[in-house]
């Protein structure tokens, strides 16, 4: 069966990968980046991406890349901010 994985880089998805691996799953690597420019830190950044990247090349397994960094922010960043802007 193919999987599509989501990659965060840290330990517990690349574990799950791995396991699934082992069971015999085709596994597809997949992350969200989620920021870009001056705010790239923290979750979903390109530092994250490419954990995610160097996890997936030593599972051996595909890895795609999903920028979604303008839409976050129109979708989820500045809607938070103006809400809490209005109290």
């Amino acid at each position: 069966m193919r999987v599509l994985a989501a990659l965060s880089g840290g330990v517990d998805s690349s574990v799950m990968a791995a396991l699934l691996l082992d069971e015999g799953h085709e596994v597809v690597g997949a992350t969200m980046k989620l920021w870009g420019g001056e705010s790239d830190s923290g979750c979903c950044s390109v530092s994250d991406v490419e954990d995610a990247r160097r996890s997936a090349a030593q599972l051996g397994i595909d890895h795609h890349v999903f920028n979604f960094s303008d839409e976050f922010d129109e979708y989820v960043v500045n809607p938070y901010v103006a809400s809490y802007a209005n109290g």
